[in-house]
């Protein structure tokens, strides 16, 4: 099986302009996702996918896999299946299962990757899956840059939203909120079925792919990480991650 992963990045983020080539810890955060992403020994290969020769440049100057994608994508996911076919046609080798990786991801244990997969391994009939974490405090619950997760009895979604889901009623009800961690694998077919799909309302008003699918009357599944990870959408993110990843023990793989 050919399980690749790819890193949608650009340097014209809406939030965080530039953010890719941020440094934490004198690395560029995309340097982090790559190679991390690299330590997981499910994936063949990983490779970054962007419009921006800044990106392409660093990307080359470590020796890192690059696809040049077109600058008119506005969902990372069509930039990774544009990067997907242009791989396929340069290795001549088709691929069984692509993992979407957010560059804004530089915590990401490769651990993570796996368990992403885990759902896919154990059935055929799932196509696309979603990881997620138990959201902390009711501070990040409230962040709309954290996108929140319901799920029924059988770990599939049943909403996302930036809002905080579920409301609870009863005040004194302990509180539970999952949170969208952006590792999401995709069945190489799906993948290029879901970028073919007409977007849709729900999708465009809270500006989340998943909804495209569950729209559409089809599944997303879900599977939970304990590992802790904080995604990247503003420069106050940034030195809270900073921080965090002082003594990082995966950054000795790779500083």
């Amino acid at each position: 099986m050919n399980i690749i992963g790819i890193i949608p990045a650009r340097m014209g983020s809406s939030r965080f302009p530039g953010k890719p080539l941020e440094k934490i810890n004198g690395i560029p955060m995309i340097g982090h996702v790559y190679f991390r992403s690299k330590l997981c020994v499910h994936l063949d290969n990983v490779y970054v996918a962007t419009c921006d020769k800044e990106i392409e440049d660093y990307m080359l100057s470590i020796n890192g896999k690059v696809i040049m994608t077109k600058n008119t994508h506005e969902r990372a996911s069509d930039r990774t299946a544009e990067a997907l076919l242009k791989i396929e046609n340069e290795t001549k080798k088709k691929i069984d299962i692509v993992v979407m990786i957010q560059g804004d991801e530089p915590m990401l244990d490769p651990e993570m990757i796996i368990e992403s997969l885990i759902p896919l391994y154990n059935n055929e009939d799932i196509n696309v899956v979603n990881l997620i974490a138990e959201i902390d405090n009711e501070l990040e619950a409230d962040d709309p840059n954290e996108i929140k997760v319901i799920k029924d009895s059988n770990n599939f979604a049943i909403y996302f939203s930036r809002s905080k889901i579920p409301y609870y009623q009863n005040k004194e009800k302990t509180k539970k909120w999952f949170k969208q961690v952006c590792i999401i694998p995709f069945r190489r077919d799906y993948l290029l079925k879901f970028n073919s799909l007409e977007q849709t309302p729900l999708e465009i008003n809270e500006s989340i792919d998943m909804l495209r699918i569950l729209e559409h009357g089809e599944k997303v599944k879900l599977n939970k990480t304990y590992y802790k990870t904080y995604s990247v959408d503003t420069k106050e993110d940034l030195e809270f991650v900073e921080k965090l990843m002082k003594h990082d023990r995966l950054c000795e793989n790779y500083i």
